[in-house]
């Protein structure tokens, strides 16, 4: 079995349901800039992907607190435990076969001032031709929509791309934006060249979170997850 076939049933016996490899050299500026040399320096990433629960997801369009706490853990702690423990399983196998790698944390934030992590894990999905950048600038896959969550292993391994950029196939829906409580996203289409400001205020986003968590409520939001219309026709399954 060849690396790559090994990582991918390595990824997919422990419980994931994307997987997919991404030649980061068109990006390379853009992960400079957000992340540094650090990770700049690898010129492929692994990326790993979860569908979300329908049920628990549903749970979010009754702004309910017992729901929220239910969705968070098993779709936030949960999944993102999961996906940092195949993250660091499938390093080890690069690692010990002789190539560097860079497991990613699913989800942790390593720049207030910008509101993000050291590396996009939606970038690593969408080189991989998994999915689009939506107007929510989530990653929306053709199978479950942005009913998925991400982690990335950055690697110097001989990988082959699995795909290439899916263009939008948002259309006129405006369904994420006219739902968000903060208005945060403005219904512009993904641009590579525009900063992320063009189309989400991240701050706006962030100090809806901080009041939840000042009035002791669960920080639960995900409408624009919830509602998208290609989320919500899932249920396929589908493996890449």
């Amino acid at each position: 079995m060849d690396l790559e076939a090994q990582l991918r049933t390595l990824a997919l016996s422990l419980g994931a349901d994307y997987f997919g490899v991404a030649d980061l050299s068109s990006a390379h500026d853009v992960i400079l800039a957000q992340g540094g040399d650090r990770v700049a320096r690898y010129p492929r990433a692994v990326a790993i992907g979860m569908g979300l629960q329908d049920s628990l997801v549903d749970l979010l369009r009754d702004k309910d607190p017992g729901g929220a706490i239910v969705y968070r853990h098993n779709s936030y702690d949960v999944v993102n435990q999961m996906l940092d423990q195949i993250g660091v399983r499938v390093a080890n196998v690069l690692q010990r076969a002789g190539h560097s790698a860079f497991p990613v944390p699913a989800s942790k934030r390593t720049d207030d001032d910008h509101i993000s992590g050291i590396f996009s894990q939606k970038l690593a999905a969408h080189l991989a031709g998994l999915g689009w950048i939506g107007k929510s600038c989530l990653l929306v896959t053709p199978e479950h929509g942005p009913r998925v969550r991400w982690v990335t292993v950055l690697t110097d391994a001989p990988l082959h791309p699995t795909g290439s950029p899916i263009e939008q196939q948002c259309g006129a829906c405006t369904a994420c934006v006219d739902i968000c409580p903060q208005h945060a996203f403005t219904g512009r289409s993904f641009n590579r060249n525009e900063p992320r400001e063009a189309r989400y205020d991240a701050a706006a986003c962030d100090r809806y979170f901080r009041e939840m968590e000042k009035k002791k409520s669960v920080a639960v939001c995900g409408l624009c997850l919830y509602v998208c219309p290609y989320g919500k026709k899932s249920g396929s399954g589908i493996r890449r």
